[in-house]
């Protein structure tokens, strides 16, 4: 095959062995839990942020079985603040699909790996390298930009022409021997040497024989994917307060912050398409009834969130209740204590929104 290099492969893992990561809470293990795990909170999540996650879900879910028992609740609450939450409903899906078709242990062969929920070809292979030895080609962001540098690819990895040559080229590259170092220092040179901003190029052992830096155009590749510019969307949300408690609903399963309990919003997520009227009194009270009778109103002030994809301006409507309605038939609907926001499963800009104002307010104020 055109894109056979026994030498690439060769250097990659005698650099990994010397220079690479060896002692990442989830590195020296074969149990395809741990490997699993790490693998789906580093998807689009860096090892930094991931570290402290990992640890505390481990203390919570030491085992497969006991994950996959859990509540979905008690899930999407350890996730909460790492992002990306589909990750955490399709690695509930996951646990429960491994014991219940393949008794509790991970298959080896990626193909089957790759069948499971939130598992793609690229996350598969990892955990078969290094849960089982298999040899299998990993393609995620830090290889593609590894791929790019070193041997001059100079079309948008996203295209889809550009990305099978990407894996016809991993796949002809990964050694027979040795997958689970290479694999590793795939992910180390990206993550360490070979970064987007300011690569080590003096260091990297890839750079005799690297097309983009031989030709100073390290800074160009890969080629970036062309600049859209990013919609922004408002929302107003009612922070509804009474006897030391806010009133929270848990989202849809489906869709931004998909089953985490949020704040109640007026009409979702509207496009920012010009300054629209901000809801009056009226509106908010009526808005406000099913859950009591509204004392007071404070807007306060607007607070922007960045997703992947749009810009979500928050505009917090602080209401204080003079009577409180029962909730009857709402279970979507539930009081939480102020003294419990730190732990509940919320998005992370309405916790932070809500531990803010009880850092600025006195309980007794706010509540």
């Amino acid at each position: 095959m055109q894109y056979q290099d026994p030498s690439f492969s060769a250097t990659l893992v005698a650099w990994q062995k010397q220079h690479g990561r060896h002692d990442l809470p989830w590195q020296n293990t074969r149990d395809a839990y741990l490997v699993w795990l790490s693998e789906i909170m580093l998807q689009q999540t860096q090892v930094s942020a991931v570290l402290g996650y990992y640890a505390r879900f481990l203390e919570r879910f030491p085992t497969l079985a006991s994950l996959a028992a859990a509540p979905v609740e008690d899930v999407m609450a350890q996730w909460a603040g790492l992002g990306y939450y589909t990750r955490a409903r399709n690695l509930h899906k996951c646990a429960q699909r491994v014991v219940a078709e393949y008794g509790g242990v991970f298959p080896a062969d990626p193909a089957r790996l790759a069948e499971l929920p939130g598992i793609g070809r690229s996350t598969a292979a990892a955990i078969a390298a290094f849960s089982a030895g298999r040899r299998a080609a990993i393609m995620d962001g830090n290889v593609k930009r590894v791929f790019a540098r070193v041997f001059g690819i100079d079309t948008y990895p996203g295209e889809r022409k550009t990305e099978e040559a990407m894996w016809a080229r991993a796949e002809a590259l990964a050694p027979a021997e040795g997958i689970e170092a290479y694999t590793q220092g795939l992910m180390d040179m990206g993550a360490t040497l070979c970064t987007r901003s300011s690569p080590s190029c003096e260091r990297c052992p890839m750079a005799p024989r690297c097309v983009a830096f031989a030709t100073g155009r390290t800074a160009e590749l890969p080629v970036r994917k062309p600049k859209k510019a990013t919609p922004e969307k408002a929302a107003h949300m009612l922070l509804v307060v009474d006897r030391g408690q806010v009133l929270l609903e848990q989202r849809p399963a489906s869709g931004i912050w998909g089953g985490l309990l949020s704040l109640p919003e007026l009409a979702g997520h509207t496009a920012l398409a010009a300054p629209a009227e901000p809801p009056g009194d009226a509106t908010v009270a009526a808005a406000v009834q099913p859950f009591g009778t509204m004392e007071s109103l404070e807007r306060l002030l607007p607070v922007l969130h960045i997703f992947t994809h749009y810009k979500l301006h928050i505009h917090p409507l602080l209401v204080t209740l003079s009577s409180r309605a029962a909730l009857a038939g709402e279970q979507r609907y539930a009081w939480l204590d102020a003294a419990a926001i730190p732990g509940a499963a919320l998005p992370a800009p309405i916790k932070k929104l809500l531990l803010d104002l009880l850092g600025e307010r006195s309980q007794a104020r706010m509540f």
